[in-house]
């Protein structure tokens, strides 16, 4: 679909709201209205003063200036009355177009945390900020522009020309057809400035992918000394970007005012045609110092035309990235069951996934089973796909092919494709090595994964990950804010904190990627302590391991070994270490 038709997509929003619509439209149509009659009015005012009506001398020497008066007086109340409309249509409009704005970015943040993350390896967070951000605004300040363009535009021409052909019908023929001129210009060009601002846009993004990976970053940065080097980076990103924006600036100033030389040669046609109008007596004074306003009026118009199809040419370009964006269809969808009741296994058959992209297989025909409350650990080189595997669970990624399986022997097995999305994923967690927190309090923090968990639950999940040392040092204790991912924390203290949120959410199988990593011996092992006591307890969930120290496998009660995209062996630790070679190479242990 063009970027023309994208952008009237857009105007679909206006559907949303359709009496404040209605009502801002209504406003300026009255407006406009108002400065046709307001014209005339001048006009008759006009030829009262030139007949001598509106002022009469008495045969006593005094004035009577009760016309002029009446005339003075309807003409404010007219212009005070437009004034008035004015404002209200001002307000309504930057209310309507703050609440369409509003609208239009809620459904791209919805539609990208709806996108898989294959989408978003692929167009960076520069875009998806550009998105929502520039390419937003850009599409709202079109739409505001609607009004002038499709409601007030067509409305003063079609007054101007009405009036004008009223007084005659060759006095409008002329600016009818220099304005007809002048706007089929104005929609040539936008073309090229479609064009431009495409480019535009694309060094925006770069810009924009520059700057967060600067800001993500940052610590790196300082370690290896990166400064100069990333803002130098970064200058000439904005050096591009501030080139494709003074090749289209300079290519608008320098067209656009060619359609407005065009329609401004009105003037010279009524001032001509209706000077011998004036002189055959066919019109007054009057009428002809209207028409004049009246053209004046309309050169004005197009003047603002002239920056409403910039705008609009903008916009196009703005909306064909947004739409293109809200039209990526997901690849993951849910299905229409709830997971199994009861504990959960997880089985996975002659599973492949590719590498994003469509690159080289990485899990290849790869098949496993973990039944309900079983702990197993998930071992293999860097870039076998335990990770991979681990994003199948709560269907980050889907299998390539094969089936991934969740259940159990009494309430049946079923595939992950065919559950509700939200009903997998509350029950289904996979905590990665990565982390993240919010810029937020360590509360609203840890009842992301439980919204209506009391203080006592959090507290109690922060003891089972080990980390109610890091609340004693907080000043605020629950309320302490975080800043912004977490930063005034060290890594192992911002790796607890996840995990207590993952263990508030008390899902029934819990898959920790390396989630121990950063942590020390000790904390490790007072960790792994209250998840045996909780498996005890019977409270425990499934687990699924995926780590190569030694503290974590000997948890388990099976490990299994990735390898060339399968499991190759499964057994005790115990086991593995006796009788598998690379199972002691990937641990550095020495075969006894």
């Amino acid at each position: 679909m063009s970027p023309r038709h994208q952008l009237l997509r857009s105007l679909a929003i206006y559907r949303e709201m359709p009496w404040r619509f209605a009502l801002v439209a209504g406003l300026f149509v009255l407006i406009n209205l108002g400065l046709v009659w307001q014209q005339w009015l001048i006009g008759q005012a006009l030829n009262d003063v030139s007949a001598g009506l509106a002022v009469v001398r008495h045969a006593d020497g005094s004035l009577d200036g009760q016309v002029a008066w009446r005339w003075f007086w309807l003409i404010a109340a007219v212009a005070l009355g437009r004034a008035v409309l004015q404002y209200a249509a001002a307000v309504g409009s930057l209310l309507l177009g703050q609440a369409l704005l509003t609208r239009l970015r809620e459904r791209i943040l919805e539609q990208v945390l709806r996108l898989h993350l294959g989408y978003h390896w692929q167009h960076g967070m520069g875009e998806m900020i550009t998105r929502t951000t520039r390419d937003a605004d850009k599409v709202r300040d079109a739409l505001i522009s609607f009004w002038r363009q499709v409601v007030e535009t067509p409305l003063s021409v079609l007054a101007t020309v009405g009036l004008l052909a009223w007084y005659d019908p060759m006095l409008a023929l002329g600016p009818l057809l220099l304005t007809v001129l002048g706007l089929a210009i104005f929609v040539m060009q936008t073309e090229r400035l479609v064009t431009l601002d495409r480019a535009v846009g694309a060094a925006y993004d770069r810009v924009n992918q520059d700057l967060a990976e600067g800001i993500g970053a940052v610590r790196v940065i300082k370690s290896f000394g990166l400064q100069a080097q990333r803002i130098d980076g970064f200058a000439a990103q904005v050096q591009v970007f501030s080139g494709h924006a003074r090749q289209a600036l300079a290519y608008a100033s320098s067209r656009i005012p060619l359609p407005q030389a065009v329609v401004a040669l009105g003037h010279v046609w009524v001032l001509v045609y209706g000077a011998q109008l004036v002189a055959q007596g066919r019109i007054g004074v009057g009428e002809l110092v209207a028409a004049l306003l009246i053209v004046t009026t309309l050169v004005f118009r197009i003047e603002g035309i002239g920056r409403v199809m910039q705008t609009f040419a903008d916009a196009r370009a703005s909306a064909g990235r947004i739409w293109q964006l809200l039209d990526a269809p997901p690849q993951i969808v849910g299905g229409p069951l709830s997971t199994p009741a009861g504990p959960l296994g997880l089985r996975l058959e002659r599973v492949s996934v590719a590498a994003p992209g469509g690159g080289q297989a990485i899990l290849r025909d790869c098949s496993l089973a973990i039944e309900p409350g079983e702990v197993v650990a998930l071992v293999g080189a860097t870039g076998t796909g335990k990770s991979l595997l681990a994003s199948l669970l709560p269907r980050l990624t889907d299998a390539d092919s094969g089936r991934v399986l969740l259940g159990n022997d009494q309430d049946g097995w079923r595939e992950v494709r065919t559950l509700d999305l939200g009903d997998l994923r509350r029950r289904v967690h996979v905590l990665a090595q990565e982390t993240f927190l919010f810029a937020d309090s360590l509360a609203a923090n840890l009842r992301l994964s439980a919204p209506q968990a009391s203080d006592e639950e959090l507290l109690n999940a922060l003891q089972r990950a080990a980390a109610e040392d890091i609340l004693e040092r907080l000043p605020q204790g629950l309320n302490s804010p975080l800043g912004d991912r977490g930063v005034t924390l060290s890594g192992g203290q911002r790796q607890r904190l996840c995990l207590a949120r993952a263990l508030l959410a008390a899902p029934d199988l819990l898959c920790l990627d390396d989630a121990t990593s950063a942590l020390d011996t000790l904390s490790e092992r007072r960790v792994l302590d209250n998840l045996r006591k909780r498996r005890r307890e019977g409270q425990a969930p499934t687990l699924l391991l995926i780590s190569s120290r030694l503290s974590t496998l000997q948890l388990a009660d099976r490990v299994l070994l990735l390898d060339n995209g399968r499991i190759v062996d499964s057994g005790s630790h115990a086991q593995l270490l006796q009788r598998n070679p690379t199972y002691r190479d990937l641990l550095g242990i020495e075969h006894g």
